[in-house]
């Protein structure tokens, strides 16, 4: 972890200083994913466009409009309507619901304990507009997150892999990018933080190869929220006052 800090400060010409952590929320604090995917190829099928679950894991991030319009655009040449996304994307929510309720991620509250015991602010940063589980996350998760700390696909236009929706989060939450880090679990938004300048934690919580994460710039790779217990808590130690 010393390495991986010296070489974000390094790269960044800034000295890496945590007060809040920014969580995606689909593979990290859910796991949703594989009920994400199922919907998503059932979804696509059902408008004649082939989508893998694999792609699905590589496709975590974006906005369900921009990867509906994506898919249009290379299977079919052309852009998908207004009307076909939101019937879409209703369509892709339906199957998801269908499948029930997702367990949380295993781990993850130990994770939020050190991140309590550390006093770091927690923000929500997904490009997920799936009410349902939005509704679970007081619930859930209680006193942890609030909706003016989140930034879902209803508050950016680009969404991730750009920038943006990381780049939101550090306004609300009126930090610099050193200042912040992030969990993430899908090659797009390890790309959206680090182009945002923030430390980032990649946890494989899914099927993707490990390298899918590290190939964009995560400055750790994890198998598991377990061993990211433990690098919050040498985080924490590291910077305790």
């Amino acid at each position: 972890m010393k390495t991986a800090i010296a070489k974000y400060n390094a790269q960044t010409q800034t000295e890496f200083a945590p007060k809040a952590i920014f969580f995606d929320m689909d593979g990290v604090l859910f796991n949703s994913m594989p009920a994400h995917a199922k919907a998503w190829v059932g979804a696509m099928r059902e408008q004649g466009i082939s989508f893998q679950e694999y792609q699905v894991y590589m496709n975590e991030g974006r906005t369900g409009h921009a990867t509906i319009n994506d898919l249009f655009l290379a299977q079919k040449g052309r852009e998908a309507t207004e009307d076909e996304k939101q019937c879409i994307y209703r369509r892709k929510s339906e199957l998801f619901d269908a499948m029930g309720t997702p367990d949380v991620i295993p781990y993850i509250q130990d994770v939020l304990s050190v991140v309590k015991t550390a006093g770091w602010h927690t923000y929500i940063v997904t490009g997920s507009g799936q009410p349902s589980l939005f509704q679970r996350i007081e619930r859930v998760f209680p006193h942890v997150f609030a909706p003016e700390r989140m930034v879902t696909a209803f508050d950016v236009k680009i969404g991730k892999p750009h920038p943006e929706p990381y780049l939101k989060a550090l306004q609300k939450a009126g930090l610099k990018p050193n200042e912040a880090m992030v969990v993430e679990n899908a090659p797009l938004g390890v790309r959206s933080a680090k182009a945002a300048g923030i430390f980032t934690l990649a946890v494989n919580t899914g099927i993707l190869m490990p390298d899918e994460l590290q190939k964009e710039g995560a400055d750790r790779v994890l198998p598991s929220m377990n061993e990211l217990t433990d690098d919050l808590n040498f985080i924490k130690t590291l910077f305790a006052k």
